[in-house]
């Protein structure tokens, strides 16, 4: 593809307003690389200072820059054509579409899916084999399902989701439009809930729902539960990584992201944009307010202001956690210190 036809079609992308781009040189690109691995034929892109040194280094044919006119300037001398964009990973993101779409099977039901006579099924739907859809189940218009899905009774599944092989969508469970489960995934299982006795655990039955709300993204093998009543929900846009943990109850606002191994316990109430990144682990009912970040491994214990960002186990904010660390490594020697002067003192 010439360099002309890329930046034709990225400008009627999302961030057309800020593209401006050298037309000197239209070179014929055939792949989309990291910088790191950028050769001859390859597009690739600069994101902030990080990466910057790698423009007069790289041998990418064509680069995606910042609004940086040094950076530009020293592209042009080498002859590497380039655009620039005030958000270079956004684009290059929307430049991957040009080079690659993901598989999509055509509309077609397997003859070895089994599915109840109940069940009503929308337009252009593809069901793989040995699917398993069970009584009064929705199934939207344009929606995939790969290989040895299984979805329990009366569950709602909206326009264009795709769920990929062996997961689970467990009894009247509602998932949204432009939902992405992934392998392995648990939706609609089962909350944690007993009652301690004297003589043991007692069983609550999770009589609850799990709501999925438009463009949610479900990672392989994770689970979000239902809850004893009332309902899980995630809002629209939320991203959840693979081996995520979603307790019963929990309440997952808009355009969150929870990284790999994050676990939430039982009525955990997550605000809009928040970020938990890997491992972090949040106690039973804390909530996390609007714009919050957790750092990996943090270990929220109780709520969490909006817009703040905490760390470490108990988390406390990530600037006094900093300075917490920096003493840490002193340990040592105010320990000696302080042997030093009970020696001094005790004589």
């Amino acid at each position: 593809m010439k360099f002309s036809e890329i930046t034709e079609k990225l400008a009627h992308s999302i961030t057309a307003s800020s593209l401006t781009s050298n037309n000197e040189h239209n070179p014929e690109i055939n792949s989309i690389v990291s910088i790191e691995e950028a050769n001859t034929g390859t597009l690739s892109y600069i994101e902030g200072a990080k990466f910057a040194s790698f423009v007069a280094t790289t041998n990418a044919t064509a680069l995606i820059l910042p609004h940086d006119e040094t950076l530009q300037a020293l592209a042009q001398e080498r002859g590497i054509a380039w655009i620039s964009s005030k958000q270079p990973r956004l684009l290059f993101a929307e430049a991957i579409i040009l080079f690659y779409q993901p598989w999509r099977p055509t509309s077609e039901i397997h003859p070895s899916a089994v599915i109840h006579p109940t069940a009503k099924i929308g337009k252009d739907v593809y069901i793989g084999a040995h699917v398993v859809v069970q009584a009064n189940v929705e199934i939207g218009d344009d929606v995939c399902i790969h290989p040895n899905v299984v979805i329990y009774p009366d569950c709602k599944i909206g326009d264009r989701t795709l769920l990929h092989a062996n997961c689970s969508i467990h009894e009247r469970s509602r998932i949204g439009c432009d939902c992405v489960i992934h392998s392995g995934a648990v939706i609609g299982d089962e909350g944690f809930g007993f009652v301690p006795t004297a003589t043991g655990w007692v069983k609550m039955e999770q009589s609850g729902y799990v709501v999925l709300e438009d463009w949610v993204n479900i990672g392989c093998n994770s689970c979000i539960d239902r809850p004893a009543v009332g309902e899980t929900r995630i809002e629209k846009h939320t991203i959840i990584d693979n081996l995520v943990q979603v307790g019963h109850g929990c309440q997952i606002g808009f355009g969150c992201a929870l990284a790999g191994q994050v676990g939430l316990a039982g009525g955990v109430k997550i605000g809009n944009r928040v970020i938990l990144a890997g491992q972090v682990g949040v106690a039973n009912q804390a909530h996390v307010g609007d714009g919050a970040t957790v750092s990996a491994q943090g270990g929220v214990i109780s709520n969490v202001k909006a817009g703040e960002v905490v760390s470490g186990t108990p988390a406390i904010p990530h600037k006094q956690f900093l300075k917490a660390i920096a003493l840490s490594y002193r340990l040592p020697e105010i320990y000696q210190t302080l042997k030093d002067l009970q020696r001094k003192f005790s004589k």
